[in-house]
């Protein structure tokens, strides 16, 4: 496993963050077991940075990672960087921005709870809020930091627009943008200021939210409570075009020894201006496929081909807190 300076601050993290946004509903119920399996085979395989989120079940993700990492949270604090997300709040059955000083400071205590520590090494705002002024969040994230709540501030989604209004008031620390192969709006601009001003960059969605897994075929249905259900981009005819587009990246993967997946996660990794890129696993197995994409190298010939391969791709997004299912509260079986 590589590691690396993240950003300007002194977080020394493993190239690859194990994320746990499939532990917060929005991609189906998960087993409580299998989920503290997967994460403690993170730390095996040399992981040391993992990525959650009030946000994930408002609480869930956190409490399942906090109970996972206890050995090493109470005796190898340092061995371990946590980082979270604060700033979006439920509003009966919806998801609202919500980045005031009021909202972060409670968020911040609910997610040192629900970690079990005293410090969170990397908190960021989880989606800029319109409603409230810049300057306010962000002078509420440099007081918390001075009171030794939080280590390091970052943001997340922001656009360079965003991150500069911010800046006027605190230093971010860190980035968290989307990023894969079908989704590259950020080499236009974002990476350009975050390398300029000295910011860290974690992408997520490195797998494009499983269309790079390599286990999609055209008949691959999700379930209600799953946000893909509902996303165009996993349906229909322009599934089916980027599933082809999916299968070229697959044979030029195998020409080369590696699966479809660490491919992908490789060339994000290609990328000067990534950090890190935060991958999500269910299973330990899952986990173990992917992680040999940290130390793979890609020769400028499979760079070239992969440009070659994604002309034509149609672009993939994300979900957006108003988009994600949030009228049920997430299932956990067995806890």
């Amino acid at each position: 496993m590589k590691y690396t300076q993240l950003g300007q601050t002194t977080l020394q993290v493993s190239a690859l963050s194990y994320g746990t946004w499939q532990f917060g509903g929005a991609w189906g119920s998960f087993e409580a077991g299998e989920a503290q399996a997967t994460i403690r085979k993170a730390l095996d395989l040399g992981i040391n940075f993992f990525d959650t989120a009030q946000a994930y079940g408002f609480g869930l993700a956190e409490q399942v990672l906090g109970q996972a990492l206890r050995p090493e949270l109470a005796s190898q604090r340092d061995r371990i960087v946590i980082a979270t997300k604060g700033g979006l709040r439920k509003d009966g059955e919806t998801v609202v921005r919500d980045s005031s000083a009021g909202w972060l400071r409670q968020g911040v205590e609910q997610s040192l709870r629900n970690l079990g520590v005293d410090t969170i090494d990397l908190y960021q705002v989880h989606w800029p809020d319109p409603h409230t002024p810049f300057a306010e969040t962000a002078s509420t994230l440099e007081e918390l930091t001075r009171e030794g709540k939080i280590r390091y501030a970052g943001v997340s989604n922001y656009d360079v627009q965003q991150m500069r209004e911010f800046e006027k008031t605190r230093k971010i620390d860190t980035l968290q943008p989307p990023y894969h192969l079908f989704r590259r709006d950020i080499e236009q601009d974002v990476l350009t200021y975050t390398r300029a001003h000295g910011i860290g960059v974690l992408v997520y969605g490195a797998l494009g939210h499983g269309l790079l897994g390599g286990g999609y075929t055209p008949r691959t249905t999700f379930a209600r409570d799953d946000w893909r259900s509902s996303s165009p981009m996993f349906q229909g005819e322009p599934f089916k075009h980027d599933l082809a587009v999916v299968g070229r990246l697959k044979t030029l993967a195998q020409q080369h020894g590696m699966s479809v997946a660490q491919l992908a996660i490789a060339w994000v990794l290609s990328n000067p201006a990534v950090d890190v890129a935060i991958v999500g696993a269910r299973h330990p197995k899952q986990l173990a496929q992917t992680v040999p994409a940290a130390d793979i190298q890609l020769s400028p010939e499979v760079l070239r081909e992969i440009e070659r391969i994604m002309r034509g791709a149609l672009p993939v997004g994300g979900s957006t807190p108003e988009g994600t299912p949030t009228g049920t509260e997430p299932v956990l079986e067995k806890i």
